[in-house]
This record gives C-alpha cells, sequence and structure tokens, in this order.
C-alpha cells in the first residue's frame, strides 16, 4: 500500500479540504473530461451550459464551507494550489454578473450559480456523503455529459466508477511497486524491524520511487514553509471570522500575552499547552477565513501537526529542518494508514477521522523527532487516536469555526501527551493501533447521520438554543 506524504499534505485554501478543495478539484476534473473525447460526444454537439447539483454533507453544510464558491472557482479553471485568496471576491463577482464561466482553453459556458448550482438535501448520492453531480448541456438545453463524483476527505476525489473500483477491489487488493508496502501498523513494525530502518526511513525509500531524495526534501520543506507562513500569518490577524456567527480571532490576543510571559520569565505551569493552543487557533482561524493552508490530513485538522511542530522547534534546541521532514514523513506512514484501513472524513465517521487522525500522525511525529522506536512511535499514535474515538462533527452554522478551531488546539495538546507518554515506555502497550483504526471505522459506520458533519445535531443545534 502506497500513498504519498504529499496526497496527505496539499496546499490549498480554507475552510474545508473536503468541501472546499475537494469540490474545486472535482469541477476541474469536469472540465477536463467535457474537452477530452472519452465520452459519447454526439456528431456536431457542442457544450454551452453547465449545472452542477450538490447531495449529502455538501448539500447541508455546503454554504458554511464555502462549496459553492469553490465549485463556481473551479469551473472558472482555479484549483486549490493556484487560487489566490486575495483575488476571490473579485471572480466570483464577476462570474456572477456574467453568468459565464471561462476556463482557460475552453470557450465560455453559460453558468448562472443563483440557478445552475443546486443544494439537494433530499436526494444523497449513494456511494458516499460527500456527493455532486455534473452536468453538460447543448444550445437546445440537451444533456451532454453527466458525472457524479465524491469528495472522500482531505481533498481527494473520485468518480463513481474509481469509487466503484476501489470497493470491490478492498483495502487488501492494492497493488505497490515501493519496497516497504505496509498496509497496517502490525506489517509496519515488522518491516521497520526485519530492515533496521525507523518508520521516516522506510517511508522515505517508498517516496524516491517516484522522485529523486533532493525533490523529496524540497517539496517537504516546501509544506513546512507553507504550514509555518500560516501559523505566522494567522498569530498577526484580528477582527470577525466570516460567515455569520460573529466569532472574533483570539490567536494574537493571545500571542501577545505568551510573549509578554516570555520575556518577563514568569513561571507558568500552563505555558507548553498554551503556545501549542495558539499556533493550532492560529491555522485553524486563518482557514475558517479561507486562507492558504495544507491539509494535515484535511483542513479541519489542518492546525494539529503544525502546532506540534512549533512547539518542537520552539522548546527543542536539536530541532532542524531534517527533523522536520522526519517528522513529516513519519506522520504521513501513520496517516496512511488511517485513511487506507478507515478514513480521514469527518462527512463519513466523524470528526475522529480529521482530529484524531492528526492527533495520532502529530504524536508519531513528535515521538519520532524526540529518539522514539518503531514501536514508541506506534504506541503514540494508538494513545491520541485512541482518545479521539467517537468524537463527533457537528459545526456550528456549517463553518469550520465551532467547535473546530478550539477542537484542534486540544488536539495537539493530546499529540503531545500522547508522544510523552509512549516515550516514557518501552513501546510495549496493551491496544494496539491496528485496532483503534478499525474501532474508528466501526464507530463511523455507527455514528448517526446527523452526526458526521451535515449540521443537524450536537453543538449545531444545540448552542443556538442556549
Amino acid at each position: 500500500m502506497f500513498l504519498s506524504v504529499f496526497d496527505l499534505f496539499k496546499i490549498g485554501v480554507g475552510p474545508s479540504s473536503s468541501h472546499t478543495m475537494g469540490p474545486m478539484v472535482a469541477a476541474g476534473r469536469f472540465l477536463a473530461e467535457i474537452a477530452g473525447d472519452d465520452w459519447p460526444r454526439p456528431a456536431g454537439a457542442k457544450v454551452v451550459r453547465l449545472a452542477v447539483s450538490l447531495h449529502g454533507s455538501l448539500a447541508f453544510t455546503g454554504v458554511g464551507h464555502a462549496t459553492d464558491r469553490a465549485v463556481v472557482l473551479g469551473l472558472a479553471g482555479e484549483t486549490p494550489l493556484s487560487v489566490d485568496p486575495d483575488e476571490v471576491e473579485g471572480k466570483l463577482a464577476g462570474i456572477a454578473e456574467r453568468k459565464m464561466v471561462t476556463p482557460p482553453g475552453h470557450p465560455g459556458y453559460r453558468f448562472d450559480p443563483q440557478v445552475d448550482l443546486v443544494f439537494d438535501r433530499k436526494q444523497p448520492l449513494p456511494g458516499h456523503a460527500n456527493g455532486m453531480a455534473f452536468a453538460a448541456y447543448d444550445a437546445g438545453d440537451r444533456l451532454l455529459l453527466r458525472r457524479i463524483y465524491y469528495s472522500v476527505g482531505g481533498g481527494f476525489v473520485v468518480s463513481e466508477e474509481e469509487l466503484q473500483r476501489l470497493k470491490a477491489r478492498g483495502p487488501e487488493g492494492q497493488a505497490s511497486d515501493v519496497p516497504y508496502p505496509f498496509r497496517n501498523a502490525r506489517q509496519m513494525l515488522e518491516m521497520a524491524a526485519s530492515a533496521g530502518l525507523s518508520i521516516a526511513e522506510m517511508k522515505r525509500a517508498n517516496e524516491v520511487v517516484h522522485r529523486s531524495h533532493g525533490e523529496l526534501d524540497e517539496e517537504l520543506d516546501r509544506i513546512w514553509d507553507v504550514m509555518d507562513a500560516c501559523v505566522e500569518r494567522g498569530l498577526g490577524q484580528s477582527g470577525i471570522m466570516p460567515g455569520g456567527l460573529n466569532v472574533k480571532r483570539r490567536a494574537r490576543q493571545i500571542h501577545d500575552k505568551l510573549e509578554e510571559e516570555w520575556r518577563s520569565n514568569r513561571p507558568n505551569p500552563l505555558l507548553a499547552n498554551d503556545w501549542l493552543s495558539v499556533f493550532a487557533m492560529a491555522v485553524n482561524e486563518e482557514n475558517a477565513a479561507g486562507g492558504r493552508v495544507v491539509t494535515a490530513p484535511t483542513n479541519g485538522a489542518a492546525g494539529v501537526i503544525p502546532a506540534v511542530i512549533r512547539y518542537w522547534t520552539k522548546f527543542h534546541p536539536d530541532a532542524d529542518r531534517k527533523g522536520i521532514r522526519d517528522f513529516l514523513l513519519t506522520a504521513a506512514a501513520v496517516g496512511g494508514l488511517i485513511k487506507h484501513n478507515a478514513s480521514i472524513s469527518g462527512a463519513e465517521v466523524g470528526c475522529q477521522g480529521e482530529v484524531g487522525s492528526a492527533a495520532a500522525m502529530a504524536a508519531a511525529g513528535l515521538c519520532a523527532v524526540m529518539g522514539g522506536t518503531p514501536a514508541q512511535i506506534e504506541n503514540a499514535a494508538e494513545i491520541a487516536l485512541e482518545h479521539h474515538l467517537g468524537m463527533t462533527c457537528d459545526p456550528v452554522g456549517g463553518l469550520v469555526q465551532v467547535p473546530c478551531i478550539e477542537r484542534n488546539a486540544l488536539g495537539a495538546v493530546k499529540a503531545v501527551t500522547a508522544a510523552s507518554l509512549a516515550l516514557k515506555g518501552d513501546g510495549t502497550h496493551f491496544v494496539p493501533l491496528d485496532a483503534a483504526i478499525e474501532t474508528m471505522r466501526q464507530t463511523g459506520l455507527d455514528m448517526n447521520e446527523k452526526y458526521k458533519e451535515t449540521s443537524l445535531g450536537g453543538l449545531a443545534v444545540n448552542v443556538v438554543e442556549c
């Protein structure tokens, strides 16, 4: 099983990897299909109008997650990597006024966001909670092409056919051309022991099948630079976050107080937790405002891993670039196991799949750079994941703000605690990571749909009544 570190860590924009980045990617895929020849195009037929319907969780929380905006931008040719957050409002206003999208390399297509983009809350699509249907019509309004895509978490998008193939093949049926194709944590530990390598070294060996060592390091450094820049921007911003909840940014104010304490050398037994929390909140406030972020493994959980790395670089004198690369590689190894054997999608398994996965990845990465053995790393990831099991995804107002921002802060605190506990032992522990991952999968299947990113239960309905 091979899932690249750059599949889990993708540079994009907020507020959601599944509800913003995924739909933008899906729109781009549909444009590519229209332009291609791999569909039964009637002779002389030309696509003139586009239409999109959003289903399931995308329909219920799409407005708060900017799904509609992402689809429009995607149909205009924007991608999560290329879109400039500062130019979004102007682009959207122009499309709404002209009722046209003009993606590069295409003729203009009629598309009125008020008419041609539908939030269908009555008809879920069968493959996944995050379903969307794209349609292309000719001048006589004859349907020429219809495609269904699913945004399955972390910015990953699959077509209806691809999803069916994945389900038919199953988790054990995926071939791999890498030297260490571990499919679960047990295999990961066995391969590490047999090869005498760390988890980061095995992950690096897998990655360099597809790119050089230099390219790998350059791309890892870029991922961290974007994460770090997101922390810095979040620490410098203030004001009200968009969306209508009137939630204030708090990271800057907290950071200023911490800096004052830092300079005064006043003792503060909560100092480590405070720094962890403010770093995570800075990222997720930026994410909520539609800023540039890195999926880690999702946007909704994007603050945990950057916060733990910033904590490590601030408090550990030996922290360096190589260590950050090893952190990211180790975290990606664990994240790949979770995605492969369960899910990282809040719409599929609740927030245990987002912040829970991020905490497990961060705990593994921190344990690795603090000198942990593979067994201790697996233990750290298990501790962090176990204590997020059952966590629901219930964003108030459908916005990635409450409880998401603080939840990332607490996820970072749990990750550091998990790593510390694991480092105090020898790696021997009662619950294997594989058991925790399988439990998360089963819990997600059992969880009521209203607690899976639909804003129909939990805090999303009770906060406004209090």
